[in-house]
């Protein structure tokens, strides 16, 4: 019996052809937002490596909607032209379905590179923050310029650019980044939104620019590609986000079309109390997948193929993402292969190093 793992997913009509998925993770090289060297043999590695998924680095919408100045953007002719080199190459190189997670960083912007220090750029090259209210990330840090009517309109218009130029670059994926404390968690979070307007307050109004954001993508990314959502699906803070404001909102986005939840937690705020273990996060997974009926995609200190296996076959998620684990062993599908007895497909310059593993080599996919 074919295992769970490296049997195909359908989504939205695009089969993936197995359920690795491998997680954004930003590696703060981009030059004014365009993906460099850097990014084509990053990326480049995991197109080989048989994952059926494969997302690039959260990616700004707008120059100030980066992370670092180093984050990839998506916001002009020379990011996208930068994207599309790597997206090709991509999918020169493998069959894996290839992804780009969208966001806007909101307070948590205008930082240099971890290795840096993680503190914020001060002097040229700086930009104001902004989110939904005047609440800073760290104790010390400046407040955040809370967003006007006019903001809020801009970078929702972003987003929507964003997407078309994702879709032109060759992206088959959309990911909505909803998580890890960044712009569109900030306006769930009642501890990060004290608006008294119609995007503050209540759950309801929480969540109304959220849902007006992956809305307009959803209608500007064409309708035979999925569109997903990351969700920090609680704070681990007490009166912050949590499971039961999570399902409400997942509910929403299912009616809005989104095609499913890529389950994660925290980030939001400095006071969080984790306790973190192999599969942490897989429980919250399997409660939207049982509460909303959405597939859902787990995460978080999954390294094991027999762990993933069983976390699938259980029904806890529809597909597994790594991400500390695949820069560690790029090549951790092939493992994977070996331990649940399966065949994949190794790119044809490598199936030689064992032909036991693959009998049909990568064809490339435009």
């Amino acid at each position: 019996m074919p295992s769970a793992l490296f049997s195909p997913f359908d989504l939205k009509g695009l089969t993936v052809p197995n359920r690795i998925t491998v997680a954004p993770m930003c590696q703060y090289a981009a030059l004014d937002g365009v993906p460099q060297d850097w990014h084509l043999v990053h990326l480049g590695q995991f197109a080989m490596s048989g994952a059926g998924l494969i997302f690039t680095e959260a990616t700004g919408v707008e120059p100030d909607g980066r992370i670092t100045d180093g984050c990839t953007g998506l916001y002009d002719d020379a990011t996208e032209a930068g994207f599309a080199r790597v997206v090709d190459f991509m999918k020169s190189a493998g069959n894996a379905v290839v992804g780009i997670q969208l966001g806007h960083s909101g307070r948590k912007g205008n930082t240099v590179a971890p290795w840096q220090g993680g503190g914020m750029i001060e002097g040229s090259g700086g930009w104001q923050p902004q989110a939904p209210s005047a609440v800073p990330y760290l104790p010390g840090w400046p407040a955040p310029a809370p967003m006007t009517d006019s903001d809020l309109d801009r970078v929702k218009l972003a987003f929507v650019e964003a997407a078309k130029r994702a879709d032109r670059a060759g992206f088959d994926i959309v990911e909505l980044h909803a998580a890890h404390g960044y712009l569109l968690h900030q306006f769930l979070s009642p501890i990060t939104n004290t608006r008294d307007d119609v995007y503050g307050g209540s759950l309801e109004g929480r969540m109304r620019y959220p849902l007006e954001v992956f809305s307009a993508i959803r209608a500007a990314f064409p309708a035979e590609k999925p569109v997903i959502v990351r969700l920090s699906v609680t704070d681990w803070i007490e009166g912050g986000w949590d499971l039961d404001q999570s399902i409400e909102f997942c509910r929403a986005l299912k009616e809005l079309g989104c095609d499913m939840i890529d389950v994660t937690s925290g980030g939001l705020d400095q006071r969080q109390k984790i306790t973190t273990g192999p599969g942490y996060q897989v429980g919250m997974s399997e409660s939207i997948r049982r509460e909303t009926g959405m597939p859902t995609m787990a995460v978080g200190q999954i390294t094991d193929p027999i762990q993933a296996e069983t976390i699938l076959a259980t029904g806890q998620a529809d597909m597994i993402a790594l991400a500390r684990g695949m820069l560690w062993d790029p090549r951790w599908p092939w493992r994977a292969a070996v331990a649940l007895d399966e065949e994949i497909a190794l790119p044809a310059q490598y199936a030689r190093c064992n032909p036991k593993l693959s009998s049909t080599p990568f064809v490339r996919r435009r």
